[in-house]
């Protein structure tokens, strides 16, 4: 592996596309892009080969890439997750964007976000490690920028009333 180090680099083309390596590897910068100390590019894309490009941040701060999809496409990240225990007192086991949960009751929590969402339309899912004879239900009961409340109830075999119970190992995700 080849490495670079260089206090400026500049194109010398028209179109800003500086080539590296023998094989055509291009990093191009958009209109009006920088690199430098800030890294502070307006579009930054980044080709595997010299034909279409594979990874970007578009000028709008979008992350893009194609992963064998046959075209450059935004990217939506995971935004919050939490893996914790739901019973007895609430404990986080491992999160990211997760500052705390609140135990609203008997199998219904709150997941508090560390930074807030820019607005309530993201897409969470709740899920948990549990009895596997009953059918379970886990719901997503509110959203809003700085939380989500979930909740899981269960019907036992033979009855049709939805049970609340809290589980050891409940897992949930933010997608926006």
């Amino acid at each position: 592996m080849s490495h670079v180090k260089t206090d400026k680099l500049s194109a010398r083309t028209a179109s800003g596309t500086i080539t590296l390596g023998e094989s055509g590897e291009t990093f191009a910068l958009g209109s009006g892009a920088t690199v430098d100390s800030g890294f502070t590019p307006v579009a930054i894309s980044i080709n595997a080969s010299a034909s279409s490009g594979a990874l970007a941040i578009d000028a709008s701060d979008n992350f893009q890439f194609d992963s064998g999809y046959g075209s450059t496409a935004t990217a939506y990240g995971c935004r919050a997750w939490v893996n914790f225990n739901g019973t007895g007192t609430v404990a986080i086991r491992d999160s990211g964007n997760v500052s705390s949960i609140t135990d609203l009751g008997t199998a219904d929590h709150q997941v508090n976000f560390a930074t807030a969402m820019p607005d309530a339309n993201y897409a969470a899912t709740v899920s948990h490690v549990g009895n596997t004879s009953a059918n379970w239900s886990e719901c997503v009961r509110s959203l809003t920028t700085t939380s989500v409340e979930v909740i899981y109830k269960f019907t036992s075999s033979g009855s049709s009333t939805l049970q609340a119970d809290d589980r050891n190992t409940i897992c949930v995700m933010v997608v926006r």
